[in-house]
């Protein structure tokens, strides 16, 4: 299936309905919200909607991962009570929805948000809350993932692992890492949270390759990860490639946020032909909505466009999600039959992977 014009594309790939699985809460706080939250919270923040957006929006160019980290101080400060947190996350997923996304994994730092004395257990609650209503309203299914900070002490990363084990009641379904690797480079200083997160029943996954290269996406397989969020930069190790592929691995790749973070030169180098020619299981997302300024379906028109793939391997990709969700089988199921009868209605179809 070929299309020359970038409208029919984008028309498209709206349409079609997508997973998410690699999506900040924190990154993709909406601006007329943050505008409403910063004047009924007293933050010293913007007051227009331009100067709002220009402070949400992180540079088309960082200089790295801690400068493009920057632009999360803002939304943190902003997302400290129980409405913020339950506001935020619908308006979050009713936007995801309107872009074709049926599934989405919700992920952010609870910790982050206990700065005016909500528990644990009450932001993950409050975030819970804000899905449900989007779900009502929307129909998107959504999962939670609850992401420790490597800047965090192990004590606190460990009672963020036991907080989210016992909020399985409330969508949780794995355990993440993130922040400045350069930082806290070894995944291992955090054995425990991830232990007790695992023995809870909680898939794990963590951020890794954002700096430091190839090397620290191997030092991620460390923590027996099932997912590792970005990693894109395992294409320059054909070792590490096959041992993904063995271990089945994973990748959850977000291009523009990559190009934003200085981690590939430019968008045309991100590798993710390369992964695919090795085998290595990869799924599409944005990272942010907002700091990346960039809606799902317009990462899937970038691929399409400036690295060449053409509509059925993006069909491919966009299976690859389902099949990579944190879901139980039924909830699967049902999904892809949703996303099948999408494709036949249509006449589409994803090829065989070979």
């Amino acid at each position: 299936m070929h299309f020359e014009r970038a409208d029919d594309d984008l028309r498209l790939l709206t349409a079609m309905p997508k997973p998410e699985l690699h999506l900040h809460l924190d990154g993709s706080l909406d601006p007329a919200l943050a505008l409403e939250l910063a004047a009924s919270r007293g933050v010293d923040a913007p007051r227009d909607w331009a100067g709002m957006r220009a402070a949400l929006v992180a540079p088309e160019r960082c200089i790295d991962q801690a400068d493009l980290l920057r632009a999360f101080d803002l939304p943190i400060a902003l997302l400290q009570d129980a409405e913020a947190l339950h506001r935020a996350s619908e308006t979050l997923l009713r936007a995801k929805a309107a872009d074709g996304v049926a599934y989405a994994e919700l992920r952010w730092g609870p910790a982050l948000h206990t700065a005016k004395g909500l528990s644990l257990r009450e932001v993950i609650a409050a975030v819970a809350s804000g899905a449900s209503a989007a779900t009502a309203a929307t129909g998107i299914e959504v999962r939670l993932i609850a992401t420790a900070i490597r800047s965090h002490d192990a004590a606190t990363n460990r009672a963020l692992a036991t907080a989210a084990v016992a909020s399985r009641d409330l969508g949780v379904v794995a355990f993440d890492l993130a922040g400045r690797e350069a930082a806290h480079p070894d995944p291992l200083e955090f054995s425990d949270a991830f232990n007790v997160a695992r023995e809870g029943g909680l898939a794990i996954t963590l951020h890794a390759g954002e700096w430091g290269g190839a090397a620290q996406v191997r030092r991620a397989l460390e923590v027996h990860p099932a997912r590792i969020a970005h990693g894109a930069v395992a294409a320059d190790d054909a070792a590490l490639c096959a041992e993904l592929v063995a271990r089945n691995v994973v990748l959850d790749l977000c291009p523009s946020s990559n190009v934003q973070a200085a981690i590939v030169a430019g968008y045309g180098d991100f590798p993710i032909a390369r992964l695919r020619s090795r085998g290595v299981r990869i799924t599409l997302n944005t990272d942010d909505l907002v700091v990346s300024d960039l809606t799902l379906s317009e990462e899937y028109v970038r691929v399409r466009r400036r690295l060449g793939l053409e509509v059925a391997e993006l069909i491919e990709i966009a299976r690859e999600g389902y099949a990579a969700a944190f879901l139980d089988d039924r909830t699967r199921a049902r999904l892809l039959s949703g996303f099948d009868a999408w494709l036949a209605a249509r006449r589409l179809a994803a090829p065989p992977r070979s």
